[in-house]
């Protein structure tokens, strides 16, 4: 390696264990104790003459051990220490992740670090301890702390295959193959091929699809889990990541990046889907120990940090303001031969949750957008309009004496409807002792929420870390945990708000809760979450007044619909019709070719056909299977 002979004569050679890749970024695992103390300038000093990142850390070998180093730890936070939750260490890589209650409010953090370091000879990292207890980071965290040596080894083997030689010849190329998730909503999955990498961006499940449109076309001859290099994630929604633990079932032992957000609630509803199934008596598409593999695999990435992925591709993570870490995928393809972005699901104004997303770049040659609402009725009423039609909508049903039912989805719609009801309920523009239940994968979601503030709307962001104001953990919020306290909700609890999954009414407790409420029309449905043709919910907006549901003993029985339906358009994450021509019209640098994906047929026509009359640009809507040359 070439820059080997740099790094030995900046620390010293006899100070050297090993020189390792990880990942993209260089770790140098040293024994000089004294050395190390002080290694952080090296280590930038480093990284600007070798232009990769480089880490500094002591070898294993010489960290003090676990135990004591937790209770050193613990002795030097002082009078702080009651605010750590958690240590994790991964000793093969010599990292403790300190797991920390608002660790803003420790002014003397980076002098506690620095003494961790001296003291202990462990890297610490902080990371913030969910205020709602939370399983899923737990276990996401224990994995990452056992397989730390595979993990060490992974990212050493991952970097070796980051650098190995390529070549840009005369005959380069860029092709991208669609799997799925075009002329259609779910199973979004988009190959990317050079002649030197491979890379998915995405791995969706299609809930309204049956059979081979269920996945994203993985049968293809140029799809190979041996030949793919790394999958790339915009966001946790199923529709994106549900087949994500499918390919390491076929045998995928690659990375995948993701924000850390991502990793978080991907993990969720992955485990959620497993659990959906096997209550429905169906057999899941994959088990636990999949997701255990996928989560070994996991790179994360923060917002704006640029990585290699392959010796070809580059790639940074930039907001989308859609859901909790969702991301525009940013590849610069060939050093900066062609770049390409994809939107995944975005939004371009701000919502309660989250900023809009970035519309201002270096390069962009080729924008792949989706297009969920990009019809040309699809023009969403103003936000702050639909935040008061939900009010008024709850308000009404709870004077008449009935139950509002909000199914949604389980993240981002979610938490954004907990904040609208929150926020009125604080406001006096609903009863103070309004009681809002919350089922399903909400409340393990919002603990993930809980966690990543710093992904959150500035605003919000700012009443978190700054007021200590935290929204989420309201009094008003009742989690929903056992088929107890459903029933004690449907049958004996007098006017309240439901919040509920799933957001389609295609398994979960909303079917339940559907089931015994849509026949009295003191109560109110509210749709807040689009609505895939073929489920539950599509139906239902559709005008259907009568049903027939499975209930939980297998049974199948016919509800009348007599509730009142009601669908609010503008609390959606994606963006509307305006919006969508308003990004490819604001974004700069301005694209060469549009190529429209994830949207119902009519509607991604629609949308591609205005772009290229307006903005004078290509456009395409690809088939699934269809190979377009981009490059």
């Amino acid at each position: 390696m070439e820059y080997e002979k740099i790094i030995k004569e900046a620390i010293g050679p006899e100070r050297i264990e090993s020189i390792e890749y990880e990942g993209a970024h260089i770790v140098v695992y040293i024994n000089d104790k004294k050395f190390f103390y002080e290694s952080d300038k090296v280590a930038r000093e480093l990284a600007s003459q070798i232009k990769k990142r480089v880490y500094i850390r002591m070898d294993p070998a010489f960290v003090l051990k676990e135990d004591e180093a937790e209770v050193k730890i613990k002795n030097i936070f002082g009078k702080y220490s009651e605010k750590i939750r958690n240590t994790w260490f991964e000793e093969k890589r010599s990292l403790v992740i300190i797991e920390l209650y608002e660790p803003e409010t420790i002014k003397e953090i980076n002098q506690i670090l620095n003494k961790i370091k001296k003291e202990t000879l462990w890297t610490p990292i902080i990371r913030r301890a969910p205020i709602i207890p939370s399983k899923v980071v737990d276990v996401i965290r224990f994995i990452r702390q056992k397989e730390s040596e595979y993990i060490r080894k992974f990212l050493d083997n991952l970097g070796e295959r980051i650098y190995r030689k390529w070549s840009k010849t005369p005959g380069y190329w860029i092709r991208a193959t669609f799997l799925g998730g075009v002329r259609t909503v779910g199973a979004s999955c988009i190959l990317i091929q050079t002649k030197d990498s491979k890379i998915l961006l995405d791995a969706g499940v299609n809930f309204g699809g049956r059979g081979i449109d269920l996945f994203p076309r993985f049968d293809v001859p140029e799809f190979s889990v041996n030949d793919i290099d790394a999958i790339v994630i915009s966001h946790a929604h199923m529709d994106h990541v549900g087949a994500l633990p499918l390919i390491f079932k076929y045998g995928y032992k690659g990375p995948v990046y993701v924000t850390p957000p991502t990793l978080d609630l991907m993990v969720l509803l992955q485990l959620d889907f497993i659990d959906v199934c096997m209550k429905k008596g169906e057999e899941p598409p994959y088990s636990s120990k999949e997701i255990h593999e996928m989560i070994k695999h996991v790179v994360p990435l923060e917002y704006g940090q640029v990585t290699d992925i392959t010796p070809d591709i580059r790639l940074t993570f930039y907001p989308a303001g859609h859901i909790l870490g969702s991301a525009l995928i940013h590849l610069n393809i060939g050093n900066g031969t062609h770049n390409v972005l994809y939107t995944g699901d975005f939004k371009f104004i701000p919502t309660k949750l989250h900023d809009p997303a970035r519309h201002v770049f270096e390069r962009i040659e080729t924008l792949i957008i989706e297009s969920t609402y990009g019809g040309k009725e699809d023009i969403q009423p103003n936000r702050e309009e639909s935040y008061k039609m939900l009010i008024d909508i709850i308000d009404k049903t709870i004077k008449r004496g009935g139950k509002a039912l909000i199914p949604v989805l389980g993240v981002g719609r979610a938490q954004e409807v907990m904040l609208i009801v929150e926020e009125a309920i604080r406001e006096n523009k609903l009863p103070n002792d309004l009681e809002v239940f919350v089922d399903g994968s909400i409340w393990d979601t919002t603990a993930v929420y809980t966690v990543y503030p710093e992904y959150l709307r500035k605003e919000l962001r700012d009443l978190i870390i700054k007021e200590n104001i935290n929204p989420f953990i309201s009094d008003s919020f009742v989690r929903v945990s056992s088929d107890k306290d459903r029933e004690s909700i449907i049958f004996e609890k007098g006017p309240c708000v439901i919040i509920s999954t799933s957001g389609m009414l295609e398994g979960g407790p909303s079917v339940e809760y559907f089931r015994h409420l849509c026949e009295d029309e003191k109560n109110s449905v509210i749709f807040v979450s689009y609505q895939a043709p073929g489920t539950l919910g599509r139906r239902v907006i559709s005008g259907l007044k009568e049903v027939q549901i499975e209930t939980r003993g297998g049974e199948i029985e016919t509800r009348k619909i007599n509730a009142s339906i009601c669908k609010i358009d503008g609390l959606s994450g994606h963006a509307d019709r305006n919006e969508l021509i308003n990004y490819v019209t604001e974004l700069r640098p301005k694209p060469k070719r549009v190529i429209v994906v994830h949207g119902e047929k009519s509607k991604s026509f629609d949308l591609a056909s205005t772009i290229h009359k307006t903005v004078r640009i290509e456009s395409n809507v690809p088939r699934v299977l269809d190979a377009l040359r981009i490059y």
